[in-house]
This record gives structure tokens, sequence and C-alpha cells, in this order.
């Protein structure tokens, strides 16, 4: 029978329960491995790294080991951020780049382009998952990686959110004869909800590593394939720039909203921006209303003045000072908030990028914890593939101009949108959550923390209808939930408003969060984005 798949999800979804432990990401096959694991004895990080593999199987133009990785962990009330992101290789050089690129920004100056070789960054994604099992997991890598492999093999159903993603990257990755050979079907045409889709070449990938470890990535015969790809394709990485990769274990940082406590991934993430929006609106009396008007704005030009500061200032901290202490004070959000009137405000930036990725948050019974994401940040990244998996393109996100902070320097690591994060309360962790979607994730971020403080549980405060601010005044709003009256409101005080199916039509979204939150006595109680194709699972 031939079901129709229409794009509103009208999600009814309880909150699930349960003790044992419990898997929340944005496809099912994904969240049953990770519980199926748990099951079996193993623990968050174990779970964790499962998931995130089959995930490549299941939503290969969103994440894989072509991309990056950033994570939040805690293991016995211990903290730390797993930073598996990659640099730009050691012979990048701002001049070459400039002459190669046909992009341009709206200046008309060079820009990074989308497409392409140069566009490839070092992949951290695998070595992250190798950094997370090492430090914190009960299984080894190879065992790990089965289902994914077995999933590869004998193929998985295509679910409804990602048959409309492929749909939208299909003219893109015709461009690319192994891009198109391998993510469209045999007609060249993309796959529907329901169909299968096999990919023998990365299930013999995970094969390679499960036989010779990451080193077959990293500087073997997977990463000469990999270097090859992309230098046909004009890039410039080279065996030696993943051969040297590491990735890092830092610490969180936080801020406190309301009496919880926010943790999110430092620099070169964007981090930052959703704890210096939410030092912003702490500033406000908001209604608790999600729907409220004035609510809305507030968070608005929070989110606004974030994204100001975070574009400026945000990049390797390696590689720049990023004056981290002073936009995450009490007085400079209190300096911000104090700019934020009446009336929708113009600001020097813009959050209009769609890009794409997986995010999975998995809570034992033990109480530990992982908070975890995974990206080749557009859809189908660079739109280069090899191997059965496409590599990413998060080379896009360096400025080309020489003065910005975040310039293209060899070894350098770009700006990032990917960012886990997890709650504390009075000192005990209480979530491991994140909301996935390029620059919306900040702003998921904000408004999910502000839902939580208005009394919403963990699946009501990601079903709320949400804003995503794009650039100057322009604001995509889930109008479909939100009274006429509440749009013309914001309309009257500067907002320009596009509404739902609009944003959504011409391939706009609103993120995918994720969210487990442990009570007191141990009671796990999560949520999944119906925007998502996902489910919390739990035993």
């Amino acid at each position: 029978m031939d079901f129709e798949y229409p794009w509103a999800f009208e999600s009814r979804r309880s909150a699930v329960h349960a003790r044992n432990g419990m898997v929340a990401t944005s496809h099912p096959v994904a969240a049953q491995a990770g519980l199926a694991v748990l099951q079996d004895g193993g623990n968050a990080a174990d779970a964790a790294v499962a998931t995130a593999a089959v995930l490549n199987v299941v939503e290969p133009n969103m994440t894989g080991i072509g991309g990056d990785a950033f994570a939040l962990t805690q293991f016995d009330d211990e903290y730390e951020a797993l930073n598996a992101s990659g640099p730009a290789p050691a012979s990048a050089n701002l001049d070459t780049y400039r002459e190669r690129t046909d992009a341009t920004d709206e200046n008309g100056d060079p820009a990074m382009p989308e497409d392409g070789g140069l566009a490839v960054t070092v992949p951290g994604a695998l070595a992250g998952w190798d950094a997370l099992a090492d430090r914190y997991g009960t299984r080894d890598l190879d065992a790990l990686l089965e289902p994914a492999v077995e999933y590869a093999r004998d193929g998985v159903p295509v679910s409804e959110f990602v048959a409309r993603q492929f749909a939208h990257a299909a003219p893109r990755i015709r461009e690319y004869d192994e891009t198109a050979d391998t993510f469209l079907d045999e007609n060249g045409d993309p796959y529907e909800a329901g169909d299968t889709l096999r990919n023998p070449d990365f299930a013999d990938t995970l094969e390679r590593i499960q036989n010779a470890g990451i080193g077959a990535f990293y500087g073997g015969s997977l990463g000469e394939q990999v270097v090859e790809t992309v230098r046909e394709h004009g890039g410039e990485l080279a065996l030696s720039d993943l051969d040297s990769y590491r990735p890092e274990w830092t610490d969180p940082i936080s801020t406190e909203y309301r009496g919880l406590e926010v943790l999110e991934h430092p620099p070169n993430g964007q981090g930052t921006v959703a704890l210096e929006a939410l030092n912003v609106a702490s500033e406000f009396d908001l209604p608790s209303d999600p729907t409220n008007p004035d609510r809305l704005h507030h968070l608005i030009e929070a989110v606004k003045v974030a994204f100001a500061d975070g574009y400026e200032y945000i990049t390797d901290p390696d590689a720049y000072d990023i004056p981290l202490e002073t936009m995450l004070s009490e007085a400079y959000a209190a300096e911000r908030a104090a700019d934020i009137g009446h009336r929708a405000s113009v600001r020097e930036a813009k959050a209009g990028d769609h890009a794409d990725t997986v995010y999975l948050t998995v809570v034992d019974g033990d109480g530990n914890a992982v908070s975890f994401i995974n990206s080749i940040y557009m859809n189908f990244g660079s739109a280069l593939t090899t191997g059965g998996f496409a590599l990413q393109n998060r080379g896009h996100s360096f400025s080309l101009d020489p003065d910005h902070a975040n310039c293209l320097e060899p070894g350098k690591r770009p700006f990032h949108t990917i960012i886990p994060a997890m709650l504390r309360e009075g000192g005990e962790f209480r979530a491991s959550w994140g909301v996935m979607g390029g620059s919306m994730q900040p702003q998921g971020h904000l408004q999910v923390v502000a839902n939580l403080r208005a009394g919403l549980n963990p699946q009501a405060a990601l079903d709320a209808p949400r804003f995503r601010w794009l650039e100057d005044n322009q604001v995509a709003l889930e109008t479909n939930r939100i009274p006429e009256s509440v749009v013309t409101n914001l309309e009257g005080r500067g907002h320009r408003i596009i509404e739902e199916d609009a944003f959504f039509d011409d391939g706009g979204h609103w993120g995918g969060g994720q969210l487990i939150w442990r009570d007191d006595d141990g009671t796990l109680v999560g949520g999944s984005d119906p925007r998502k194709d996902g489910q919390a699972v739990g035993f």
C-alpha cells in the first residue's frame, strides 16, 4: 500500500520513563542499537559509540566518519568535553584558497566554497569514537561497530525526514558520480520513505577499521583513499594531516539560568552563543507561555546579541585569544540586555544556514551520561564521497578575510556549529541533551532551557513551537501552532515573520532535539523531537 508522508508530524508523544538506561536520537533504528548495548551490559559510552555508528548508515547525509564530533561526558560526577573536530590541512594557504575559490561573500570578496575538496577539513569523528570508547567504554571499538556493519550490508528502510533531505540534496549530489552512485537509487533518483538503502561500500569500510583499527583511516590505506578523493577535487588534504590528528579532552563551560546550570562545549564550538543568550535572557522577567509575544521578542533579541559576539570572536582557541570570561559574565549580559528595547533590532550577524547533523544522548543505569553530536555539516557535506561515506565541508565555516578571528590558517580548527549540552541542579547531574541543526542549535538550546524552567517536561519542552532567527529582522516561526495575534504583535515590533509552511518548503527546519532527564531517585525521563524521525527508548 502506498502511504502519504506529510511533513507535519502531529506529535502526541508522552515523555518516556525508565530506570535502567535510556537512549534518545533522531532515528529509531539507531536508538534501538544503543539500547541493545545497554541491555547487554554496556555503559553510556559503549551505547553512544554504537548509536553514532548506526546513525552513519541511516542518516548518511547528515553524519559519518568523514565528519567531526563533539561530546560532553559525565562519569561518576566527573565532567569532560571531547573535541573531535579536525583542522585545516597543514598546507592550507589563504592566498591559494582565495585564488582557487569561485565562491564570494555578500560583498563580492572570495569566500570558502560549500562543495569540493577545498571545503574538506580533517575528519575527526572516528578518532572521537575511539577516544570515547577507550576512556570510558567497556567494549572494543570493533564490537561496537558491528551493528552498523550489519545494517549497511543488509539495508535499512529510509525514514520520512531522511527521504525529504535526500530529495532536497539530489540535484547537488548528482554532480559527483561516486556520491550519486552511493546515495541515489539505480535510476539516479532520491530514495523515498520506505525504500531500502544498502551501502555495501560503507560496510566494507567499517570492516577495514574493525580489522586494522582507526589507523586504517588516520594514515593507512583508507586515509589514502580519502586524500586522493579530496585532491582530485582541488583540495589540500594530505595523509600526514590524518596521521597527525588527535582529538582533545577539555573542560565544559557553563552558566546558570534561573537555578539550572547549563553546560556547553567550549570553543571552537558555538556553545558560548547559547550561554550568552541565556545570560541576556536572564535579565528579563519572561512570561512562561512559549507563545507569549513578549517572551518571544526578548528571546529573539537575546539570540541576535549572542550571535553577533559569537561570529566576531569564536574560532580555534589555540589560534586566537577569545574573550570568553567577558562573554559569559553577568555584567556583560546586563550591558548587552540594556541594548534590547521594545522593537526588533538589526545586528551584524546572520544565522540562516540550514546545516544538518545528528545528535544522540545516553544515560545508563548508573547515571553516567554521554551527550554526543556528529556531523558532516551541510546536507551530504562537501558532496564528495569515498568508501561509502560523505566527506564534511567544515572548511566552509572559515573566513577568507585575513583580519577575521576565524580566518583560514594551516592546522587551525574553524568556528563549529555542533554543540552537545548537559544540565546540573544544585551540583547534581540532571540532563544530557542537545538540539541539532546548524545555527539553530544555540537558538534551540535557549528555547528548550527556558521551556524546562517554565515547568514543561522533557517531551513538552521539545514539542513547544519554536522560532529561528535568520538575519536582520527575519524570523522563521512555527506559525501553525502560534496564535495569529502573536504573529501580528511581533510584526508590529518590526520582526519580519516567515511562516512555517513556506520556510519548511524552502528546505528550512527548526532543528531536532533529544533530552534525557534524571530525577533524584534515578528515574529517567526522556523526550525526542517530533520534527525528526527519532525516539527516546529505555528499559
